[in-house]
């Protein structure tokens, strides 16, 4: 079955820098349509940034324009978020998500997704 992995989740200050991986295992990366969420205590889950089989499209939130990159090594059947000038609000659980095939649906939608990993933590002090 499939089963995705997310690490690289830590504590840090704002205005540094961290870059989590999602590693795929049972399908081949190529195949899914990715993408990033997180959710924080109180909040609902949100939409951060998406990726395209091969790379060519990017999807992303106002809220982490110029400051966060996606990635994507297909022959590594890993996605990565590049997370760059973090702020306290970006504090979250940060969940990785697989889509198996083209969607009606936006990519922002959270129950479009039809894989997810557990999580990783990502904390941000003032």
């Amino acid at each position: 079955q499939v089963q995705l992995l997310e690490s690289g989740g830590g504590l840090v200050q704002a205005g540094d820098s961290l870059r989590l991986a999602c590693a795929a295992s049972g399908r081949a990366l190529s195949t899914l349509f990715m993408g990033w969420f997180r959710l924080a205590p109180g909040k609902e889950r949100e939409f951060v940034m998406a990726i395209s089989w091969s790379g060519g499209n990017i999807y992303y939130a106002d809220s982490v324009d110029g400051r966060f990159t996606i990635s994507r090594d297909n022959t590594k059947n890993t996605v990565y978020l590049q997370m760059n000038s973090l702020k306290p609000e970006d504090t979250a659980v940060y969940y990785c998500a697989g889509r198996k095939s083209n969607s009606r649906y936006s990519e922002r939608l959270a129950g479009s997704y039809d894989y997810w990993g557990q999580g990783t933590q990502v904390t941000v002090s003032p």
